[in-house]
């Protein structure tokens, strides 16, 4: 038989409660947020007073006991977390957050006080409602059971019950013993396994995996986020607050965050923490180092520990700098992207936040020349995909080649290195036409030909107002401002051409985009009857550029419609490739 990776401990509940306020476990989010509803937690101590088992935890050994004497970051825990929780997560927090009071964090990020009532005479739990409020034979929040001796709250209890009705001897005799075994939950039976900290993260995910009848998969973004909240909670709440603040408007005229293109989760900008400070994409190497293990040894060491966090510190401090932050969505903005709508991979939008902050605080780029260099990366990036498959891989590989660089000019030259590889004129001409061959809805391509439009000041089609007004309003109705117009009709081309396969109809190459009142105007017309119409509008020069901006091939109201997407399509390529042209 081989040697089992883990031993069981047993534990009484008031002793895990105890623990868990001094450091001794390590109670992070590792299923985060709290998503339990205060039903559920209700159901858990309804079974817990009915003598019900209700399941074992799973904690892994950190090695960490014996070595400091408070975790870092946290002045009011006294020990180094020696275990951490690994499955079990909701079912302790809710168990602490209503024994210590605790307030949990939602997922919306925002913290709440579960509170749970009890009512003696029938020894039934409930979640409060205007009902049981108003109602004296509830005790309305248990949490005072477990914080106040016993005999105290049974006097209150059956003070305010009797100044409602007559109470019995026998019924305060009943009351007593039901608030007493309620409190006397502190004693309940718990099983751990404890994992070995010889354990390796990937050991322990896959334990989690094979016992866990939800299957949550962890990933390293968990492990890392893990260790923030044990040695470093205060940075961890950094992180859930400025991504709450990116997402809901902030006070008139107060610096935030908030915006409408990068509202990041806590993983997102996390990423951004470790590339800062570790030039490190990898996020298991970066979980192995904030361990305090030498890479090469496989050793830990406490005190490394504490150098990694310091660094990773520092890297914080800058990416939730708002001064940088507003710089770099000016730059996304500059880039031709005004809206999360049109933003394909959040990853891009990591790694050139980034690549950004290494340029401002590690090299000294001049801001203009970094600027102007990011927002060319980040429309590269953008349009070829570079970070959709196996981002992780990409982000280390170029993350790699920046840790031999010493100066500004050699980390613009290896960022233009990369550009002028990846945009060669076969993509121009080849790859980005055939890319455009789909009717996917979130293609990088049709995303990169409005980022292009925007940067090249277009105007939608048959009108005066520019695209990047009309994709960014100042307020939305009930219709969109801009709307994506099929150039062939979709009845026109089911009724009149047979042609009724989605896909087909849906071709990137049919779009433009219109006015929502010209896009309910023209309806099912053929183009052969709408173009000539609308052209009006213009003189021949500005019809020039308006055709130019939106691709349009000569003559095409009059084509086929295979051969107006055939010829469409690398003139979409061409207005791509002149936005871009334009940030350089």
């Amino acid at each position: 038989m081989s040697e089992t990776l883990f031993k069981e401990v047993h534990y009484p509940l008031g002793a895990l409660i105890n623990d868990i306020g001094l450091g001794r476990i390590g109670l992070p989010d590792i299923q985060r947020p709290f998503v339990w509803t205060n039903a559920k937690v209700r159901d858990l101590f309804d079974s817990m007073y009915r003598g019900y088992p209700v399941g074992y935890f799973l904690f892994w050994q950190t090695g960490a006991e014996g070595v400091e004497t408070k975790v870092i970051g946290d002045a009011n825990k006294q020990k180094a977390p020696s275990l951490l929780i690994v499955d079990g997560q909701q079912r302790l927090t809710s168990l602490y957050a209503v024994i210590r009071r605790e307030a949990v964090l939602r997922e919306n990020f925002e913290r709440e006080h579960i509170r749970i009532a009890f009512r003696p005479q029938t020894g039934t739990f409930a979640v409060p409602d205007a009902t049981t409020e108003r109602d004296p034979e509830y005790i309305i929040d248990i949490s005072e059971v477990f914080n106040r001796p016993t005999h105290k709250t049974i006097g209150e209890y059956l003070k305010r019950l009797t100044a409602a009705r007559k109470v019995s001897d026998a019924e305060e005799e009943s009351v007593a013993d039901a608030i007493g075994r309620l409190a006397g939950l502190t004693n309940f039976p718990f099983i751990a396994l404890e994992l070995s900290q010889q354990c390796t993260e990937e050991q322990v995910a896959d334990v989690f995996v094979r016992i866990n009848s939800e299957g949550k998969k962890l990933n390293q973004s968990d492990f890392i986020l893990t260790l923030m909240s044990v040695f470093w909670d205060d940075g961890r709440t950094e992180l859930e607050t400025f991504c709450r603040a990116a997402r809901q408007p902030g006070l008139a005229g107060q610096p935030s965050p908030f915006n409408a293109i990068f509202q990041p989760d806590p993983d997102h900008l996390l990423r951004v923490d470790v590339g800062v400070a570790f030039r490190r994409a990898r996020l298991e190497h970066v979980y192995s180092l904030l361990r305090g293990k030498d890479l090469t040894t496989g050793a830990s060491n406490p005190q490394n520990r504490a150098k990694q966090f310091d660094k990773l510190r520092d890297a914080q401090s800058s990416v939730l700098n708002l001064t940088y932050w507003a710089d770099f969505l000016n730059i996304v903005r500059a880039a031709g992207y005004r809206n999360a709508k049109h933003i394909s991979s959040v990853n891009a939008l990591v790694f050139a936040y980034q690549l950004y902050l290494l340029g401002r605080t590690e090299y000294g780029v001049e801001g203009f020349k970094l600027k102007s260099a990011i927002a060319r990366w980040l429309f590269m990036s953008l349009l070829t995909g570079r970070f959709t498959s196996s981002p992780e891989s990409r982000m280390e590989q170029d993350l790699a080649e920046l840790r031999e660089l010493k100066t500004s000019d050699q980390f613009l030259e290896r960022l233009a290195e990369v550009e002028v590889a990846t945009l060669t004129d076969d993509y121009w001409t080849k790859t980005l036409p055939m890319e455009l061959a789909t009717s996917a809805g979130r293609s990088p391509a049709l995303f990169g030909f409005y980022a292009a439009q925007t940067l090249l000041g277009a105007k939608a089609l048959f009108s005066k107002s520019p695209v990047v007004d009309l994709l960014d309003p100042p307020a939305q109705g009930q219709k969109k401002a801009l709307e994506r117009h099929h150039l062939f009709p979709r009845q026109y081309l089911k009724n009149k051409l047979n042609i009724d396969s989605v896909r087909d109809i849906n071709q990137i190459a049919n779009y433009a985009l219109v006015e929502w009142d010209d896009n309910i105007a023209i309806s099912d017309g053929p183009p052969s009857a709408y173009w000539p119409e609308y052209a009006k509008r213009f003189g021949d020069e500005a019809l020039t550029q308006m055709r130019t901006w939106h691709a349009l091939p000569d003559n095409w109201w009059n084509m086929s419609y295979g051969e107006f997407l055939s010829a469409r399509r690398p003139l979409i390529a061409e207005v791509i490739r002149a936005g871009y042209q334009k940030l350089t």
